[in-house]
């Protein structure tokens, strides 16, 4: 309250008066007084509230159920344990009236938790503000009331201490805000935890068939249906990337932050992945990633339309040096295992400078890859008498070779490839001939040349 001041008034030949203290505003002398005696009233009415919590939970709790939507599936489910919770916050927040040092920080506890408890039960943080206002309104009609039926005249006092009661409202409010937004964010990452562990569980194909249906929920994956795996080589600045918020598929551990919110995954292993290839619309639903030591994982959820696995694979858009391999498809997802494997073995069939490869389409690569060591041997027992040229001389009887087996035992579209004339090639292969002992319009002669070529070229990616 503004205090009176007097004019300063410079008498024109002298000094100014002696300044005169301060004297208070009426109002302001009595404030004091009014304070207390507001405060006292408030306590008298309190008490009464105090003793009469059973019926103002019971009003409250109706209320509840009658006015905001978010708590009736939680009433319905569970009506005592919601009377409870109320009952004892109303406790420790009337208490808190009476007895600020001794109830504040059971009061905050209370609230703190029954934020927990309602961002566990799925109720929506507007609703339990919405509660807390409610009940503080409640109180605070109480209050008025019991001070009316009292002495009428006392309710003017009640206004000295309005603003107090309502600031106490409103800092609870803030605390189980804060309390909700916390567990809901530890929530969230042990869900997203729980997703990236099930993910893992199918692609490895350790899933239990008593979870299937938990993961076909989880994820929102048909569990018979029908699916392939795209396999990413992990590069430099790849692999287990944090993800970011929009990043379609992604299977974090958590909105961006481990269970306390803290922006770390235990261990700081197995973080968000950040899906390293745009897939076309062929692709169905958006495909579900996951991290691994060597390559990255998408669960592709496919259609019954024909040739949807070659579209896809011409429609990735690879960049210049990245792996892709994408496996067979397979029916349901106990069989993912199944398809990571195959999508690892044709993989492993993309040359080292890199494009996408679709296993059902490279089967004699797969045939390869998936026995290096035969491979290996096979490649030094067909193509080794090659080794013993000029490595020059070498490379171009080999890179004639590619081409006319390319060319479908074409010669002159063989020579068109290479720019040069169809003789010189057939020269060429007769050259290789001679120094494998191989002929190449014998079958058998002609699948191993192919095989060896496929392994020495695999050799080095």
């Amino acid at each position: 309250m503004p205090q009176v001041v007097r004019q300063r008034i410079v008498p024109p030949h002298g000094r100014p008066p002696a300044p005169q203290p301060p004297v208070p505003s009426l109002p302001e002398r009595f404030r004091s007084l009014a304070d207390r005696e507001a405060v006292q009233v408030l306590h008298r009415a309190a008490r009464v509230l105090v003793a009469s919590l059973p019926a103002l939970t019971d009003r409250l709790v109706e209320a509840l159920y009658a006015q905001e939507p978010g708590y009736r599936a939680a009433i319905d489910s569970a009506r005592a344990e919601v009377w409870q919770e109320v009952h004892h916050s109303l406790r420790h927040n009337v208490g808190s009236l009476l007895q600020p040092r001794e109830f504040r920080e059971p009061a905050h506890r209370t609230s703190r938790w029954i934020g927990e408890i309602r961002a566990e039960q799925g109720v929506p943080l507007d609703a339990v503000l919405h509660a807390f206002r409610m009940g503080g309104a409640m109180v605070w009609q109480g209050l008025v009331d019991e001070t009316a039926r009292r002495d009428a005249d006392d309710v003017r006092l009640l206004v000295h201490v309005a603003a107090d009661v309502w600031n106490f409202v409103d800092e609870h409010c803030g605390i189980v805000a804060d309390a909700y937004r916390q567990a809901e964010r530890r929530l969230a990452w042990r869900r997203g935890n729980r997703q990236r562990l099930m993910v893992a569980a199918l692609l490895d194909g350790t899933a239990r068939i008593a979870d299937l249906a938990e993961a076909s929920a989880m994820l929102g994956l048909p569990e018979q249906g029908r699916y392939a795996v795209l396999a990413v080589a992990a590069g430099p600045g790849r692999g287990t990337a944090p993800a970011t918020p929009d990043a379609p598929g992604a299977v974090p551990d958590g909105p961006g932050s481990g269970p306390d919110g803290s922006g770390a995954a235990p261990g700081g292993s197995g973080s968000a992945v950040r899906p390293p290839l745009p897939l076309p619309a062929a692709a169905g639903a958006a495909p579900l990633w996951h991290p691994g030591p060597d390559a990255e994982f998408a669960i592709l959820p496919l259609t019954e339309e024909p040739g949807e696995l070659s579209a896809l694979a011409a429609g990735l858009d690879v960049p210049p040096g990245v792996r892709a391999g994408i496996g067979s498809a397979v029916e349901g997802l106990a069989a993912l295992g199944e398809a990571r494997r195959t999508a690892e073995t044709a993989l492993r069939a993309c040359p080292a400078t890199g494009g996408a490869v679709l296993l059902d389409e490279h089967l004699p690569d797969a045939l390869v890859v998936s026995c290096p060591d035969l491979a290996g041997a096979l490649a030094d027992r067909v193509l080794g008498p090659l080794d013993r040229l000029d490595p020059a001389d070498r490379d171009v009887i080999v890179e004639t070779l590619t081409a006319w087996l390319d060319a479908d035992g074409s010669a002159q579209r063989a020579g068109a490839r290479l720019y040069c004339h169809r003789n010189t090639v057939l020269n060429r292969l007769r050259r290789f001939e001679q120094l494998t002992g191989r002929c190449l319009t014998r079958p058998r002669d002609a699948v191993e040349i192919s095989l060896a070529l496929a392994a020495r070229r695999l050799r080095g990616a």
